[in-house]
């Protein structure tokens, strides 16, 4: 059976080797949510580094969209308190320029 060719891809899945080889449209431009989850919970102490088993009554801080729970009100004070620079100089490099020694 002759049937003319209108220039589009056949695509037979029956065979063993089959490879889909044209994009979906919806493969067709960039998902913007690719690594962006929608929420990120963290149920992890940042200044402990304890895990919280069971959150209510926890106190929290929401940023964005990242929840963060604490331990303690202590806990998430000192969080909040905390400068954003890194707090401690390293031992290797103590000016705080941090040169590179190499």
């Amino acid at each position: 059976m002759n049937t003319a060719s209108q220039g589009s891809t056949v695509h037979n899945s029956n065979v063993s080797n089959y490879i889909a080889t044209d994009p979906l449209a919806r493969d067709l431009t960039q998902s913007t949510r690719l690594h962006e989850p929608a929420q990120i919970l963290s149920s992890t102490d940042p200044i402990t580094g304890r895990e919280i088993a069971d959150l209510t009554g926890h106190p929290y801080l929401v940023n964005g969209n990242v929840t963060m729970y604490f331990e303690s009100e202590a806990t998430r004070q000192e969080f909040i308190d905390m400068s954003a620079d890194h707090p401690l100089h390293l031992a290797d490099n103590p000016t705080e320029e941090g040169y590179a020694e190499g």
